[in-house]
């Protein structure tokens, strides 16, 4: 295990290793009581209160072509026939 510094000479902070995650302690542990009292309380993994309103979960039925033509766009399609519903009802990001 490599007691390394995480940070260069010009204060620039080096990739973690894993050997450096397991050896870092939980902020409540490390932190003045004043400080770890103020910062939220979250399970590991659980997420924060949302910056912009979050989207609606549905379910859609569309054409087969439809699906096809959009996941042959990759990753955010779903996003691309958000952006494209937008747009038929004359609405713009």
């Amino acid at each position: 295990m490599s007691n390394r510094p995480l940070t260069d000479e010009a204060g620039e902070v080096r990739e973690l290793t894993t050997a450096d995650l397991k050896r870092m302690k939980p902020a409540n542990e490390v932190l003045p009581a004043e400080l770890a009292s103020i910062l939220p309380k979250r399970n590991p993994g659980q997420r924060g209160p949302a910056k912009r309103p979050t989207k609606e979960s549905i379910t859609l039925r569309l054409d087969p072509d439809i699906v096809e033509h959009f996941r042959g766009t990759g990753r955010g399609w779903q996003g691309r026939i958000n952006e494209a519903l937008k747009v038929a009802i004359g609405r713009s990001s």
